[in-house]
């Protein structure tokens, strides 16, 4: 089967002992440089490429045991067809002709009646730009499906961005080696970003101070100079009290205010309102502890020093995220810690990219069409909406890739009912029998990151990166390119752009009319390329907004109706409001997993042991509950029974349900996103999975 897959003209699979350049595919900021070795044939090694400065020739323990992910025995490597009940996880094998051909007909029938009752999921299962959104945005473009709003990790906070910086950009990593002061904001840098954890240590040697803001004791937290444990969904609040000391002690670079931001007369006014005193009531923290960390940001301005900020994703999981992000990127701007290298923030530097989406994606295959857009947070409740004027057709067919939404789409009792229709026809794109395939009519099998080619990005640096394919397709996998492309062939679409090869799209990814700005050759000679981006993109403003400023105020969400100003959103289940659920509870990912992915591989599941739910010693003695002790977490939207463990890593009131866990392995099939909810972000759409009211009792029922 694999001899007729078009992965390329070029690829050469490597036959005697090589070593083969990739990336990292995985929703990390990190986005390392790979070198697989490969003996007769076979992937027998996955570590750092040294070569890659940001990689270092180190990985994270996930990664470097990426064989065992491609070799696992309970990987699919031939297609599917379901004969059981759905969710029953009974299949048959089929071959590749007969599943396209019989997906290809049901498709086809669908979009006969209404092609928008069809509809991908995806997300980034992997980060690669070819093997996610090229020939499957091409193909779903030509079907006129319904779009998906793709928004389940980082869209409020990189909304909060555009609105406040003008993109998805911020300082050079490298550069937080050079700090005086790093506040490390809602991110357990050494679990998620363990590259950039490395520039912590170097400064953290050259005398800096560090300091952890996030409601978790994370490892992280645990090695730097102080943690502040505000409640969840509090930031904005902390952010405001921040520039409200800035301003009264006169911490404050007026000359960078006066010619490179925009609002700062209303922005004061409304950080006065803010003082320790409040602050300390609405982040659950000492007065003190805010005027400390205010005094620490503010005399690096006084002394000439660079401070740096790492914001990070978990911060903006919550109802005011986006807003909460608005005000933490305001702080550089007030003390001008943008006019050093080693100064300003980041969280996401993908704004610097230069993709071509439109030449990747192809969205003029619409040929005018606007089918509708569907969030991928809600699809609990959409799989289970009838036909409707405001809705329009009821859901009949999903196409799943790169995603696993039975376990980590909000609400999942609700996921769980809708992927169960009978009437739903389900194709899921997969590497194993997951939670959604077990959901699935058709299960295809892909290739994984070893296999095939594809393209980087990155959001934690600014280097581009090339995968090359290192082994042959393992079984009958293929891309997930080549997967569409069958289904274009099966479908009878004749147009070229779904004949493109995927060195083809490798090449496309990064073209533009007016002369392409990465240099393919050198991605094919070194395997990544770093773009020309300034060490100090803002020391003389030059934002990327309308005005060219950083904008305090945004005219732009005034224009929507929406408040100009950063402020502080109370969560949609804020702490305290609610005497049936007096827990805030989070779902910070495992150390060991990276979303659902990595839960199935042995090595990795026995390090992490267990689901656990992680609870302060105050709360666990109301309770009687002690470490061990099987427990009921539960709201209005469902229970999980896990494990407790009394841990100090807790503060009281707030409980921690690590994840994401597949669901099956749950004592009771169910994982934690049985508990949060559909509701969404102040901006972007985004999730809000920190921001979640519980209760926990001891629970002594037998598992089932």
């Amino acid at each position: 089967m694999t001899s007729s897959i078009r992965i390329s003209p070029s690829v050469s699979l490597a036959k005697a002992s090589v070593k083969v350049r990739g990336a990292c595919p995985h929703d990390c900021p990190d986005t390392c440089s790979l070198l697989t070795t490969v003996e007769d044939g076979v992937a027998v090694k996955v570590q750092g490429n040294p070569e890659h400065p940001q990689t270092g020739g180190v990985l994270c323990t996930k990664v470097s045991r990426y064989t065992e992910r491609s070799y696992h025995p309970e990987r699919i490597l031939q297609p599917l067809k379901r004969v059981g009940p759905k969710g029953s996880g009974q299949f048959e094998p089929v071959s590749w002709n007969a599943a396209l051909g019989e997906i290809a007909g049901r498709l086809q029938a669908i979009a006969q009646r209404n092609s928008e009752a069809i509809v991908p999921y995806s997300y980034a299962g992997t980060m690669g730009l070819v093997q996610s959104e090229s020939m499957a945005a091409r193909f779903f473009n030509k079907l006129g499906a319904s779009l998906l709003e793709r928004t389940i990790c980082s869209a409020a906070g990189g909304e909060g961005l555009v609105q406040t910086l003008g993109g998805k950009v911020g300082m050079k990593v490298e550069f937080f080696a050079e700090a005086r002061l790093i506040l490390i904001w809602g991110s357990n840098s050494i679990a998620s970003n363990l590259h950039f954890w490395r520039y912590v240590q170097e400064a953290k040697r050259q005398g800096a101070k560090i300091i952890c803001i996030d409601p978790r004791k994370t490892e992280t937290a645990e090695k730097c100079h102080e943690h502040i444990a505000l409640r969840p969904g509090t930031d904005a609040a902390l952010a405001l009290g921040l520039m409200h000391e800035l301003i009264v002690n006169n911490w404050l670079d007026h000359a960078y205010i006066e010619n490179h931001t925009v609002g700062w007369p209303l922005l004061r006014e409304r950080a006065l309102l803010w003082n320790p005193e409040r602050v300390a009531e609405v982040c659950g923290v000492p007065a003190e502890q805010v005027r400390s960390l205010a005094r620490d940001y503010g005399q690096c301005f006084v002394n000439g020093e660079p401070a740096a900020i790492r914001l990070n994703y978990g911060m903006q999981r919550v109802h005011g995220g986006g807003n909460a992000t608005r005000a933490v990127a305001c702080l550089p701007a007030l003390t001008g810690a943008w006019r050093y290298r080693a100064g300003g923030m980041l969280l996401s530097s993908s704004g610097s990219v230069p993709v071509n989406r439109a030449a990747l994606q192809r969205p003029d295959l619409l040929a005018g069409r606007q089918p509708r857009l569907l969030n991928m947070i809600s699809i609990g409740d959409d799989l289970l909406r009838d036909s409707s004027a405001a809705f329009g057709p009821k859901i009949e067919a999903l196409i799943v890739y790169n995603s696993n939404p039975v376990a980590v789409a909000p609400e999942s009792g609700k996921v769980v009912q809708g992927f169960a229709r009978e009437d739903l026809f389900t194709v899921v794109l997969e590497h194993f029998q997951t939670d959604t395939a077990d959901y699935a009519d058709f299960i295809l099998p892909a290739t994984t990151q070893l296999e095939h080619w594809d393209v980087h990005g990155a959001y934690g640096h600014t280097d581009v990166l090339l995968n090359r394919p290192a082994i042959a397709p393992v079984g009958q996998a293929r891309p997930n390119t080549e997967i569409f492309r069958g289904l274009a062939a099966r479908m009878g679409w004749t147009e070229p752009c779904f004949a493109d090869d995927d060195e083809t799209l490798c090449r496309t990814a990064f073209s533009h009319p007016d002369g392409d700005r990465v240099d393919f050759n050198e991605l094919l000679d070194k395997g990544f390329a770093t773009l020309p981006v300034p060490d100090a993109p803002f020391a003389e403003g030059r934002f990327p907004t309308p005005s060219g400023k950083c904008e305090f105020f945004s005219a732009r969400l005034a224009a929507q109706g929406l408040d100009g100003l950063p402020d502080h959103v109370p969560n949609h289940e804020a702490a305290g409001t609610s005497v049936s659920f007096p827990l805030a509870m989070i779902s910070p990912p495992a150390r060991n997993f990276l979303n659902s992915s990595f839960v199935n591989v042995k090595s990795l599941r026995d390090i992490e042991s267990e689901p656990v739910l992680e609870i302060h010693a105050d709360d666990a003695l109301a309770r009687g509950i002690s470490t061990g002790t099987v427990v009921k977490v539960f709201n209005q939207r469902g229970d999980y029974r896990v494990k407790a463990e009394v841990s100090a890593r807790a503060r009281p009131g707030v409980v921690h349900g690590l994840g994401i866990w597949w669901r099956k392995l749950g004592m009771d099939g169910t994982n934690v996103n049985q508990l949060t909810s559909q509701h969404l972000t102040d901006l972007g759409h985004g999730p809000v999975f920190y921001d979640c009211l519980v209760e926990v009792q001891a629970d002594t029922a037998p598992a089932s």
